[in-house]
């Protein structure tokens, strides 16, 4: 029988902790799952889409609910630019993603995604993001 301990836990690191938000929030944004974007991304979140529209959380998230954003796929080629100073972080992010946007075609973008984190009571989430392609 496996004794496992809470000190036998391994701990990610705060790099592996917003590399892997960034990751979710790109599978949250195909499988729909709202509760996931919810839970990663801070009450004032804000999106800056490619063409300078701001977005908060809540706006986005109900234009994925009701499908005015559909993402249908996110392949990630590279994560770069990795910065992280006491409780802010930052990364860039590319990811190729299939998807249609406010009534367009369905088109699939190279995103470059400047993301910013801030660490809350001990936990990262994101607290901004930008858009651009590459």
């Amino acid at each position: 029988m496996l004794d496992v301990n809470k000190e036998s836990v391994v701990r990610m690191t705060d790099k592996e902790i917003i590399i892997k938000l960034y990751r979710d929030e790109n599978i949250a944004m195909v499988q729909k799952n709202l509760s996931r974007l919810n839970e990663i991304l801070a009450p004032t979140m804000k999106l800056t889409h490619m063409t300078g529209y701001v977005q908060s959380k809540l706006e986005w998230i109900d234009q994925i609910q009701n499908e005015e954003m559909q993402y249908f796929a996110s392949k990630e080629d590279t994560i770069k630019a990795i910065q992280i100073e006491g409780n802010r972080a930052s990364l860039i992010g590319q990811n190729q993603v299939q998807a249609r946007i406010w009534g367009g075609g369905t088109h699939t973008w190279r995103l470059q995604m400047q993301m910013f984190y801030e660490k809350k009571n001990g936990d990262w989430v994101i607290s901004a993001q930008k858009a651009s392609t590459y």
